[in-house]
């Protein structure tokens, strides 16, 4: 499983949801998506759009999660 650790990006730098699409130009609903984990795809540009408004890595972004067996 893939977690996508955007909720804790945006406590760390406290910004809003609202503040961090105005800057990287991703619709608010997409945002929402990938805050509450309940997006499918995402869009390189996005990712990259993302890191540059936090000034981090892909790895602070998301974090693989191996399945239990």
């Amino acid at each position: 499983m893939i977690r996508i650790k955007l909720s804790d990006l945006l406590g760390k730098h406290k910004m809003t949801q609202k503040n961090l699409s105005k800057l990287t130009k991703i619709r608010p609903a997409t945002i929402s998506k990938m805050y509450y984990e309940e997006t499918k795809r995402i869009d390189i540009s996005q990712i990259d759009s993302i890191c540059k408004a936090f000034n981090c890595e892909i790895s602070d972004l998301f974090e693989y999660i191996p399945d239990k067996k």
